[in-house]
């Protein structure tokens, strides 16, 4: 046995029973995810798609991956989906490769406003493979500026517009996306990675009738295992299937696809649904007590799972609120908000998110005493061990699963 590896592996769950997640993009998968994700489906090759294997002995696989697909195309009303990418970044690299050609003009969210290291950053290879043009949110209310993204995609004429955030916490308005990109002759992806729980279960409005592609992860909101998920119109599925394989992947993972199709499985259920609606009213709630005690929350506060905080009234940065609530068990990350001056090591903001601890079962009574904690932690009421204590005796009682 690796003693080693599995001593780590048992600090590791460890630490997350003994801590609170409030990382937006982090979720707990329940124990069949685990299962299949872990099995023996992991020992196959299985390069191509159902029915079209590169290698013999793939009868069930194609059978976990059918099933995959259909779940998906169900979940979402989709016309076509592709379950195979490894992650969000690779389905979004699918995405611009089926619809532009390398160089060719992107519009999407800037970084600094909430957009994501694929929406152009200089240093992935979104930046350096095709021209991106950022656009932003409105200086007073921090909302997408879609007057101002349709001047840009006027001037610009972009191939392909896109639609999605990582650090947005409110609705989107896809209808106001596609009407722009008809205008101005450009396709629309939808990034859907943050919010694709919400999509599934209703409480946040679907691309699905606005966009050519649509990409996600299939983690975070929609609780499933790490990886990526493109959906898509009929007339795009030629493209963006070989894309993904062969153009950008080999063999897929077919353990992680067959977690994939669990997670698709239980997001078609009721208490889905439930949960979701929780994971919206849990973070709704923790805005409201962050912003009745005076804390600056971009926006306002939220649609959705994750609240942003400018924390530079408290006289901290980002970077040092990440640490002292880490150091009393409450995991966040430090981010950047609009407008930001600060850089990205160190930021003026840190980003809340709802997904974990609501798989955990908090509720109102446990949203109440976290947000008091964080207050009394940031506004340095308490001591460090008297806080630590209360974060583990609330995380004990809520352990993973």
């Amino acid at each position: 046995m690796d003693t080693k590896i599995f001593s780590l592996l048992k600090s590791e769950q460890d630490r997350q029973r003994q801590c609170l997640s409030l990382i937006a993009s982090e979720n707990i998968v329940s124990a069949d995810i685990r299962a299949v994700v872990g099995s023996e489906l992991t020992n196959k090759y299985a390069e191509g798609y159902p029915q079209r294997r590169y290698y013999g002995g793939c009868e069930f696989h194609d059978e976990v991956e059918s099933l995959a697909i259909e779940r998906a195309k169900k979940l979402f009303s989709a016309e076509h989906a592709n379950v195979q990418p490894h992650s969000g970044s690779n389905a979004n690299m699918a995405a611009y490769f089926a619809l532009a050609k390398s160089g060719s003009t992107i519009l999407a969210m800037d970084l600094d406003h909430g957009g994501h290291l694929t929406h152009g950053s200089k240093v992935n290879f979104s930046g350096r493979l095709f021209k991106f043009i950022g656009y932003g949110v409105c200086p007073d209310t921090h909302l997408i500026d879609y007057e101002a993204l349709r001047t840009l995609a006027l001037t610009h004429r972009p191939a392909v517009i896109i639609a999605g955030a990582s650090a947005y916490s409110r609705i989107i308005d896809f209808a106001s996306f596609a009407k722009i990109a008809v205008e101005v002759d450009a396709k629309l992806v939808v990034d859907m990675a943050h919010i694709a729980g919400l999509v599934a279960s209703g409480h946040h409005p679907s691309p699905v009738p606005y966009a050519d592609v649509i990409t996600s992860t299939t983690h975070k909101t929609l609780r499933g295992p790490r990886g990526g998920l493109i959906l898509c119109k009929n007339i795009h599925q030629k493209a963006i299937d070989s894309w993904v394989f062969p153009g950008l992947q080999g063999g897929p993972l077919m353990h992680e696809i067959a977690g994939k199709a669990v997670c698709f499985y239980e997001a078609l259920t009721s208490d889905f649904v439930q949960y979701q609606a929780r994971v919206v009213a849990n973070a709704q709630n923790l805005a409201s007590i962050l912003s009745q005690a005076g804390f600056k929350l971009i926006s306002g506060g939220t649609d959705n799972h994750l609240i942003l905080v400018d924390v530079t009234s408290l006289g901290l940065t980002g970077q040092e609120a990440e640490i002292a609530l880490n150091e009393i068990g409450i995991v966040v990350n430090k981010n950047k908000i609009p407008f930001d001056q600060k850089s990205a090591m160190i930021t003026s903001g840190i980003r809340l998110g709802t997904p974990s601890i609501t798989s955990r079962g908090f509720l109102k009574p446990e949203i109440d005493l976290l947000g008091e904690i964080i207050l009394d932690r940031l506004l340095n009421r308490f001591t460090t061990s008297i806080l630590k204590e209360k974060v583990l005796g609330l995380a004990q009682r809520f352990t993973t699963v």
